[in-house]
């Protein structure tokens, strides 16, 4: 019988005897008991802060958190056989709201994708997207502003109308960062909505002498690093239990604070935003060598 099934399944009699050998069996077992072990770790890092992640993110946050290495491969399997899936980003239906009008007061593009000027607060990100909240869907729209170099969400506000206040709160809430600082050589960038092209906007680029800077007509990508925030923040960020806008912001201000402080990024040499920008800044004033890096 055991020849037969063995020539049925293409399996060598040798092969099958050693699988069920004592020797084997006792193998399977502790490397189970090893995956089980390792399963709690990763789970750990899979639900922290109430947001699901990847293999690379678990990877870097065991690191970053813990200093333990753990290869991909390994965390990979382990979620393969335990059935552990990371959240896969959905395509955006929508078409991207009061953007790219036409105006009289479009600025050229002077950051020309250089997202990496060397040090924080050299060239900001800001934008607008829509979100959802409650039972009812009831849509608000979120104004956020990125430090290009470090990756760090610097300001938001959010409202439930597309009204030019809650644009300019997000600029008020920039001016209180502990980096900001008045004529400091900064370059706000965004696409050509209704928003940036207002006096509002500009007169207040102009108070702080921010210059000001626009991406190329219709082209995302001149803006890439702020609509891949946006993309990240959906994937994270279910709002479907808040019934106002203020228990929405409270949501989000939580997930800004796991993204900024905990979530590590893999273009940030897998450190969080704010754990690269303080080292970049000891960097700069030459505090530690440069070039070193995470392992």
């Amino acid at each position: 019988m055991i020849s037969f099934l063995c020539k049925e399944t293409n399996v060598s009699r040798g092969g099958y005897y050693n699988y069920f050998s004592t020797e084997a069996v006792k193998r399977r077992e502790i490397r189970e008991e090893q995956d089980l072990a390792l399963l709690d770790l990763i789970l750990e890092a899979y639900n922290f802060k109430g947001y699901k992640k990847g293999s690379r993110e678990i990877k870097d946050f065991l690191y970053n958190q813990y200093g333990i290495v753990m290869n991909r491969k390994r965390i990979q399997r382990i979620m393969r056989k335990y059935g552990i899936i990371c959240p896969i980003r959905k395509a955006n239906p929508y078409k991207r709201m009061a953007r790219n009008i036409k105006g009289h007061h479009i600025h050229d593009n002077h950051v020309k994708r250089n997202f990496k000027p060397g040090r924080p607060f050299a060239v900001l990100l800001t934008d607008i997207t829509y979100i959802t909240f409650g039972k009812k869907n009831t849509r608000a729209f979120l104004s956020a502003i990125k430090d290009s170099q470090t990756g760090e969400i610097v300001a938001r506000a959010a409202s439930t109308s597309l009204k030019m206040d809650f644009v300019m709160e997000s600029l008020d809430n920039l001016t209180k960062h502990s980096l900001f600082s008045e004529h400091q050589d900064m370059i706000i960038h965004s696409d050509q909505g209704v928003h940036y092209a207002s006096n509002d906007f500009r007169n207040f680029l102009k108070l702080y002498g921010i210059t000001q800077s626009m991406s190329r007509r219709g082209n995302c990508w001149d803006n890439a690093p702020m609509e891949s925030f946006f993309g990240t923040y959906k994937d994270h960020v279910d709002l479907n239990d808040c019934e106002t806008i203020e228990q929405a912001l409270k949501k989000i201000d939580h997930f800004l604070d796991y993204y900024n402080n905990y979530k590590p990024q893999r273009k940030l040499d897998r450190l969080p935003p704010i754990q690269y920008r303080d080292i970049l800044i000891t960097k700069q004033k030459g505090e530690i060598p440069l070039g070193e890096s995470t392992p």
